[in-house]
């Protein structure tokens, strides 16, 4: 056979899996289990709290008293339970601040592996604070596991981005979001009465977060690293060649490869670029507001104040306070059904129509929602369709927001920017997210229903902001995206000047041997 022609069984395995849609068991295998491991329990410790909380200040007063001799004061253990809850989010921030240090050593999987330690760690503490009688277990269990939080949402995109060709990268990147939905169903799941949301039970919450982190422990080890950090960061060219070829499926993978050496010769001896040189460039400025709105609207938007509701507007329908609990488990699974609705569609429709929509869709039922609670009295289906409005703000929220954000962090910036970029999203995230924990009782007590007003205008702001500056990325290559940019940067990205000089160089025939040198090896031993 010729060199250039192409092997016809390669021809029929490549049509294949275009009509599979480009996924392969590797692909799947590293998206469940890399999920199941980190997005998971992400969404497991948002709702796990919820259902023993009159249980774990008992446990908190009765501890109190046995060291003090007298129960615990009302206001002390008020702000007991609330660092208990928002230290979570400070955990998140320091698990963030963490990753470019532990994930330039360790790559991204190893990265996730080793972040198992911590969920461990957080567990066991959690577990067994009931039986040593010491709270302070719990508090610092919450911490250790929003370390844990904090690494995952930041190194899990980064793995999805870099595995999945581009064609399913928004899928796969939904991924994240999908089992953030169904850690938090399962943590409204096991925390009913009948399950493990009991007062005699109720540590077991804590200690089921071993599993996941255990599933991944054994698994992850099986499956290749990030073929981009083999590449860029480890100037590993076999490695990545033999890890795209298990994500994809097939032997010739030089297409893919020509595309991400063509990326290599501008990033030649990578550095990994510091989150203040990141906030500085030029050429990225717009991406880095970008992200740093969406990631604030993700936390600002109000979907954490919707839980403070429920419970409330669920006994004003008439519904018993005993059935309540499972009533509530319609919010979680209104949330992954939209989630796993978001996965399926989002190479169809695109990323910015479904963000932009979500914000839209979320600010009209916001309206609608601050209505009937005013008017709850007037009518007695009015606190029905109160709770339509609270599954429609979960299901807007989940169709687009609650993941693309992820995604469109990782397909912004280049290999050495990447880093960088998820410290500035997670930051913004975590401290969004402890803000609004902090802030919004106080809002509540002024505004009352009205306090929904202001979540409708975080989000008309964020869906405007986005309609002017967004473009899509769906089936983008990192450079189209920045040239996409570039316009309102006013600045071109560095790496459209070296492709038109590598473009010229090949026209004339002399392409520069020291740029493409990586480049030529491969192209002359690839399978051809």
């Amino acid at each position: 056979m010729k060199l250039g022609e192409a092997d016809p069984a390669e021809h029929k395995e490549s049509e294949l899996a275009k009509k599979k849609g480009d996924w392969t068991f590797s692909l799947l295998a590293a998206s469940l289990v890399g999920a199941f491991g980190s997005s998971f329990l992400y969404g497991y410790n948002l709702s796990v709290v919820n259902a023993p909380t009159r249980y774990i200040k008992a446990f908190y007063n009765e501890s109190w008293q046995r060291r003090h001799g007298h129960p615990i004061d009302p206001d002390t253990l008020t702000l007991l339970w609330s660092v208990t809850v928002s230290i979570f989010a400070i955990g998140g921030l320091v698990g963030t601040l963490m990753v470019k240090m532990i994930g330039k050593i360790l790559g991204r999987k190893h990265t996730l592996l080793v972040n198992n330690g911590f969920a461990i760690s957080a567990a066991l503490l959690m577990a067994c604070s009931f039986q040593a009688g010491a709270f302070e277990m719990l508090i610092v269990g919450r911490f250790v596991m929003g370390v844990d939080g904090g690494i995952a949402l930041s190194v899990l995109p980064m793995y999805l981005k870099e595995i999945s060709p581009k064609e399913i990268r928004g899928s796969l990147g939904q991924v994240t979001a999908i089992f953030i939905c169904v850690g938090v169903f399962t943590g409204q799941l096991l925390g009913l009465p009948e399950l493990l949301g009991k007062e005699s039970t109720w540590p077991y919450l804590f200690g089921v977060i071993v599993v996941p982190a255990f599933v991944q422990l054994v698994s992850l080890p099986f499956l290749p690293e990030s073929p981009h950090y083999l590449l860029f960061e480890k100037q590993n060219e076999a490695g990545a060649v033999k890890a795209f070829q298990k994500f994809l499926g097939k032997a010739d993978v030089s297409q893919v490869m020509e595309e991400i050496l063509a990326e290599n010769r501008v990033q030649r001896n990578i550095r990994l670029v510091p989150v203040l040189e990141l906030l500085r460039a030029p050429f990225v400025r717009c991406q880095v507001i970008t992200v740093v709105v969406i990631m604030a609207c993700y936390q600002l938007c109000g979907l954490n104040a919707i839980w403070f509701y429920t419970n409330s507007i669920f006994g004003k329908a008439g519904i018993a306070p005993g059935s309540i609990p499972y009533v509530t488990l319609s919010t979680g699974g209104v949330e992954t059904l939209a989630a796993v609705f978001s996965g399926l569609v989002i190479e169809r429709l695109g990323r910015r129509p479904l963000l932009i929509g979500g914000f839209v869709l979320m600010t009209i039922f916001f309206g609608i929602l601050t209505i009937t609670l005013t008017l709850q009295d007037r009518a007695p289906w009015v606190p029905y369709l109160s709770i339509v409005c609270i599954l429609a703000i979960i299901a807007s929220f989940c169709s687009g927001p609650g993941g693309i954000p992820f995604i469109l962090t990782g397909e912004f910036f280049q290999q050495s920017q990447r880093p960088a970029a998820f410290i500035i999203a997670g930051t913004v995230n975590w401290l969004s997210n402890f803000a609004l924990g902090l802030l919004f009782p106080f809002i509540q007590k002024s505004l009352d229903t009205y306090c929904f007003l202001v979540f409708a205008a975080v989000c008309i702001a964020g869906a405007v902001y986005l309609y002017f500056v967004l473009p899509e990325t769906k089936n983008r290559t990192h450079a189209e995206i920045s040239q996409a940019f570039a316009k309102r940067n006013k600045v071109y990205p560095p790496e459209k000047k070296a492709d038109s000089a590598t473009t010229d160089e090949t026209v004339n025939g002399k392409p520069e041997p020291d740029s493409s040198s990586t480049l030529d090896s491969y192209i002359k031993n690839r399978v051809v």
